[in-house]
Formats: C-alpha cells, sequence, structure tokens
C-alpha cells in the first residue's frame, strides 16, 4: 500500500510510519512541525519508501500519484499543547479534518482518523463504551480539543454516509513510550522527567482520579488491526486496567530509585476524573487487546527518557 499519515513527526505518527514501512509498505509523512520534530524521523532519512513532506493539513492539500489510505493524526494532543495553541487545534480538527477527507474521496482511498477518549469528557459512565455520547463542557479550557475531535468524527462520519467513502474512527486512550517529549505536559513524561532529576514529582488534585495507560506497540497493533477491519463504527483502543494518578507517579518515582516527592497542585478546570475503556468491541471485531504488561511498557520508556536526559 501507499498511504498519506498527517502528524507524522508526533509520536503517534513516527511510530506508525515505522509500522508501516516494516509491513513492506510505502508512507508519505507530513507534519507542519508545529508540536511534531524531524528527530522523530531521523533513522528514516536513506529510506527509499518514506518521503516526508512539510505542510499544514488545514491549508489546501494535494499529494502526487495514488494513494490507498489516508491516516489522520495531526493535531496538538497534550493539554500543554492545545491551551497554547487553541486555534490551530480547532482548525486542524476541522479544516483539517476537511482537506484530510477530501484528499481520501479524491483519491479513492480509505481514511483512518485518530479520535481520542476526550471525546467522554468527564464520564458519567463507567468504563466508557462506544455508545456512551459523552459529558463535555464545550465552553471549557479543554474543549478545543474534546470539540474538535467530537467534530473529527461527525465530518468523517458524514463523508461514509453521504460520499460512500470507506472510514475507521479509532478512540485512543491515554498512550506513553519512546519519543513522548520531555515537557510533553502528560502524566507519564512529566513524572519521569521530574524523577529522573530528582526534582519534586507534581500531581492535580488528590491523585485519585484515574487513567488506562497503554504502551505505543499496542496502540499501533490496534490501529493496524482496526485499519484492516471491515468496520465505521467508533472503536476503543486502550488497556482497561485502571490506575490512579498518585499510584502511577509513586511507580515511577519507584523505578527510578529516586529521591523526588510528590507535591499537589489544583486540578485543572474541567479534569476528568475517571478514564477506563470498555474494549469489548475491539476484542469483539478486532481480536485486539494489550499485551505489554505496565512495568515493562514503563521500563523502556524510562531508558529513552535516561538518553534524552544524558543519564543514560
Amino acid at each position: 500500500m501507499k498511504v498519506l499519515i498527517t502528524g507524522a513527526a508526533g509520536f503517534l505518527g513516527s511510530h506508525l510510519c515505522d509500522r508501516f514501512l516494516a509491513d513492506g509498505h510505502e508512507v508519505v509523512g507530513l507534519d507542519n512541525l508545529v508540536t511534531g520534530s524531524e528527530e522523530n524521523l531521523a533513522h528514516l532519512p536513506n529510506e527509499p519508501r518514506f518521503r516526508f513532506v512539510r505542510h499544514d493539513i488545514s491549508t489546501p492539500t494535494d499529494v502526487e500519484g495514488a494513494l490507498d489510505g489516508v491516516l489522520h493524526f495531526a493535531s496538538p494532543a497534550s493539554p500543554v499543547d492545545y491551551l497554547e495553541l487553541p486555534i490551530e487545534t480547532l482548525l486542524v480538527g476541522s479544516a483539517g479534518t476537511h482537506q484530510a477527507l477530501e484528499l481520501a474521496r479524491r483519491k479513492n482511498a480509505r481514511f483512518f482518523m485518530a479520535s481520542t477518549s476526550e471525546v467522554y469528557g468527564d464520564p458519567l459512565v463507567h468504563p466508557q463504551r462506544e455508545e456512551y455520547w459523552g459529558n463535555v463542557n464545550p465552553v471549557g479550557p479543554r474543549a478545543v480539543y474534546d470539540e474538535a475531535k467530537r467534530f473529527s468524527e461527525a465530518m468523517t462520519m458524514a463523508y461514509h454516509t453521504h460520499h460512500g467513502l470507506d472510514t475507521r474512527i479509532v478512540r485512543i486512550f491515554n498512550t506513553y513510550g519512546p519519543r513522548m517529549r520531555l515537557h510533553d505536559g502528560r502524566a507519564v513524561p512529566a513524572f519521569m522527567s521530574q524523577a529522573l532529576r530528582n526534582e519534586d514529582v507534581t500531581i492535580f488534585g488528590d491523585g485519585s482520579q484515574t487513567r488506562s495507560f497503554q504502551f505505543i506497540s499496542d496502540l499501533v497493533a490496534g490501529i493496524l488491526k482496526l485499519m484492516a477491519a471491515k468496520t465505521n463504527e467508533p472503536v476503543n483502543i486502550g488497556n482497561p486496567h485502571e490506575v490512579s494518578i498518585k499510584e502511577i507517579a509513586e511507580i515511577i518515582v519507584r523505578l527510578v530509585n529516586s529521591k523526588s516527592k510528590l507535591v499537589v497542585r489544583p486540578l485543572p478546570v474541567d479534569d476528568p476524573k475517571q478514564r477506563q475503556p470498555d474494549i469489548t468491541r475491539a476484542r469483539t471485531l478486532l481480536g485486539w487487546e494489550p499485551k505489554v504488561p505496565l512495568a515493562e511498557g514503563l521500563r523502556v520508556t524510562l531508558g529513552y527518557f535516561k538518553e534524552r536526559l544524558g543519564l543514560g
């Protein structure tokens, strides 16, 4: 196949490029490098089946030749990023999704939309099933990301029903692994960076809010299975093993053998209290479930962060 991956220089996008190339496909990676980094693709300069295009998907977009798939992964994804880039986040989820869908329609390519568990907001249903419509504040600070992804899903489904475009929607739950940025702002990279420096590890609220962390290789495997499946409905891809934010911070401090202490800061507005996927649909339709234990995934990620901080 030949596929276009938007957000190719990001954490998720770069791992997806690697997997498609490893499976023998041709990849066009597109990114405007607002939050992505060319370092994530630095190992591919001599790969003849990979081409990088620096471009903003929110503007008119075209690619020479045929495409079999368009995978739309471009978007700021960390609260640190989308709170600093609110307009860009809304645009990539609206105009960017439109441009990517139009490209897929013109090329008669399968379209894959990277959505998020944030479409469920601060959920009133636990765990979260795909049928749950969510509890989202449309004018809160997180709305620029939450509503952009909800709009992206709606537009993707509209192209499927109106134009007959073959589409997929994945709702991605918290994912971690190598190539996350040191100052990403999300729990795992923040805790690892602080613990490795023996700094105070900052948790927000009392740390009782929960998340479900999956390793990047599990997510990529789920995406590939969904890409090949015969379903157009959204599918949760995440690890149903739920842990509290305080617990994950304590695990990381122990792994690092750090002198760091946990300190508490006020909980951000609209921060979800619970996050756990119901993966019945992924198990049933895709035969997928996560395989990498949390401790193993954290050790691999920790090795990457040590190297980035010059501690390896």
